[in-house]
């Protein structure tokens, strides 16, 4: 009776233990759905990668404070995302999640330049954005179809690739950081305002006036005002646009005010009307942006968004202004990857070399093609 009652303790202990063992493996497991993302977005936005746990030792130097940062990666660019991303890295302490928007023919490279070299602390989600989803709002050119960039659409969809963020940052692959992100998330933004750009009429930007083609830094360079839709709208044709390369979004007013769905609205329209001015070729991004923001957007400070770099291939800032720069931006035909852009030695300072030799060997084309 004894020996029985021994064996019956063994079987409780063991079942017990079994018990313990159960529990545990199913907590891990909910841990585990909890940090998966869902396997398709109806945007077309499908992620495609976790993001890497931190190491004890940079969880311990970092902030606990998340913040999103996104950015589109297209092959052909893709050395200036890895640079852009690296000078955020590098500059701040926040816990920094880049939110990576590419093609799927992109991901592979991607994944290895960045587990393959100095950055392979980053944390990031790899989001794969579907083209589809342009359809019917992006007037294409049959004789110009490779022009079509359809990850400078990314920024529209902010809400669907960062869903559970209440703020973000969206930067554009042409910039480096020199300063801490974290003053540029913590942009006041005015209630009511989804967003916070920098003005083109700032005080650190030279008002460019682009030949035969009106302005390029007022509402007039973007928008064909001889459109009679256009002119209802009643906007001064002489307003002070922004540059939609940089900016700061507050994700709660933005999906509150159905943000993405008036911007589908005006691009959708453009195709029917052509409203976009034509003096700014190539400018397909920015003209819906200037409709809906208009006078509904609050100001980052003009420092982390020090534009025109890639303007000319001149010099336009002193040394000493750059180096006081929060934010370098080449936006403009001459990027810093090439040959002839200005202060390209800046950004090479963050460039981190393709442990697959691709993007030198696409550099090198580019920079023959500039040639021509």
């Amino acid at each position: 009776m004894t020996l029985r009652k021994v064996n019956i303790s063994i079987l409780v202990v063991a079942v017990v233990i079994f018990l313990l063992v159960l529990h545990h493996n199913f907590l891990g497991l909910s841990d585990f759905l909890k940090r998966e993302l869902s396997d398709s977005n109806p945007l077309g936005l499908q992620p495609i990668d976790f993001i890497p746990a931190v190491p004890q030792r940079l969880a311990d130097e970092r902030n606990d404070k998340e913040i999103s940062v996104v950015i589109a990666a297209s092959d052909e660019r893709l050395g200036g995302a890895i640079a852009a991303m690296n000078s955020i890295y590098r500059h701040t302490k926040s816990n920094v999640v880049f939110y990576i928007v590419t093609l799927n023919d992109t991901v592979d490279h991607l994944r290895l330049w960045l587990s393959n070299t100095a950055l392979k602390n980053l944390r990031y989600r790899i989001l794969d954005f579907d083209p589809r989803v342009l359809e019917g709002k992006v007037q294409v050119d049959p004789q110009k179809a490779d022009t079509l960039k359809p990850l400078t659409f990314a920024r529209f969809y902010l809400p669907n690739l960062v869903p559970h963020a209440e703020k973000a940052i969206y930067v554009d692959d042409d910039i480096i950081v020199q300063d801490d992100i974290l003053e540029l998330y913590n942009t006041p933004l005015k209630p009511g305002h989804a967003a916070a750009f920098s003005d083109d009429c700032d005080s650190t930007t030279n008002k460019v006036a682009v030949r035969g083609a009106g302005n390029q830094y007022n509402y007039i360079g973007f928008l064909d005002y001889k459109k009679e839709t256009i002119r209802k709208l009643a906007m001064k044709a002489n307003t002070c646009s922004f540059n939609p390369g940089v900016f700061v979004a507050n994700l709660t007013e933005w999906k509150l005010q159905n943000i993405t769905k008036q911007l589908e609205k005006w691009m959708a329209l453009n195709v029917a009307e052509e409203l976009y001015s034509r003096s700014l070729a190539g400018s397909i991004t920015t003209p819906p942006l200037l409709i809906v923001f208009y006078k509904q957007h609050s100001s980052i400070d003009p420092m982390w968004n020090v534009r025109h770099l890639g303007s000319s291939a001149g010099k336009r800032y002193s040394p000493q202004f750059v180096k006081a720069a929060k934010l370098l931006h080449w936006n403009g035909h001459f990027k810093p990857w090439g040959r002839t852009a200005s202060y390209a030695e800046v950004w090479e300072k963050w460039y981190v070399p393709d442990p697959t030799g691709k993007f030198s060997l696409l550099r090198r084309h580019s920079e023959a093609y500039e040639a021509k």
